[in-house]
């Protein structure tokens, strides 16, 4: 392959955990520790954002930031978005281990890649301590990119370029036009599009979906349509140049548009 040199994969959604379920009931948990109700809806609704900056777009969305208001009798602060943060992060770090299964393909999908030459990068919206039980229950699938930045390893996280910038150094790779971002969120196209990249979206395994695997396959076609075109208006309208229902489309993917650069 001519035209790409590596392919970074966001984590939940993309590679793992089909649907992004993970963090959705540790949302749901930290913010009634402050006698807060969130809906699972809610909760999706910043996904790919690092995790604190998740919390301060939760808590200061119009419904949530009244509730607040009503609890505490002032409006939300980030001192009250640290409070969040502080009882979330652990209850992330419990489950998303558990939840770390990768989407049917894609270790498949990587190995095809290799083999076409391309390094394998990763970014993600977790912190490095959310991570640390999710590597090697990747790693045991047979998934193990070549590097990792995490939410938290840099100044600045998505939906900013820094993350990518550095696995173009950890990786050695350059251009950002022979790198391909794929990612199932809005922040998480965003990174790529901000790094000059490639950027591909994931439709029908992640967040914005937001079934499994199995839920998927049974839905009625037409309604899987539905779901499909919704997530891909969203990943187009974050800027993303094409959008493919799981990365186990994307080798076929990236040698049609390496076999149309070698033509032009």
């Amino acid at each position: 392959m001519n035209r790409f040199k590596a392919a970074v994969f966001d984590w939940a959604g993309t590679m793992i955990d089909y649907g992004s379920f993970a963090p959705m009931g540790a949302f749901q948990r930290a913010f009634a520790e402050f006698g807060i109700e969130v809906t699972i809806a809610e909760a999706r609704a910043p996904m790919g954002k690092p995790k604190w900056d998740h919390v301060h777009a939760m808590l200061t969305a119009p419904r949530v930031a009244v509730q607040w208001q009503a609890k505490h009798g002032a409006a939300p602060t980030d001192a009250d978005v640290d409070a969040v943060y502080k009882v979330f992060v652990p209850m992330n770090e419990a489950v998303a281990a558990d939840y770390a299964i990768l989407v049917p393909g894609a270790g498949e999908a990587v190995d095809e890649l290799r083999a076409m030459g391309l390094k394998i990068g990763s970014t993600t919206g977790y912190t490095r301590s959310i991570m640390k039980g999710v590597l090697p229950v990747a790693a045991a699938q047979g998934y193990a990119p070549d590097n990792l930045v995490c939410a938290d390893d840099l100044p600045e996280s998505r939906p900013g370029p820094l993350g990518m910038y550095k696995c173009m150094v950890d990786l050695a790779v350059y251009p950002p036009e022979a790198i391909v971002k794929v990612d199932d969120t809005a922040p998480g196209i965003a990174e790529g599009v901000a790094a000059g990249c490639l950027t591909v979206g994931v439709a029908l395994s992640g967040n914005a979906v937001g079934l499994t695997a199995e839920e998927v396959a049974v839905l009625p076609e037409a309604e899987r349509a539905a779901r499909r075109d919704a997530a891909a208006r969203m990943l187009f309208d974050a800027g993303a140049d094409y959008v493919i229902d799981t990365v186990t489309d994307l080798p076929a993917l990236l040698r049609k548009l390496d076999a149309e650069t070698a033509a032009a």
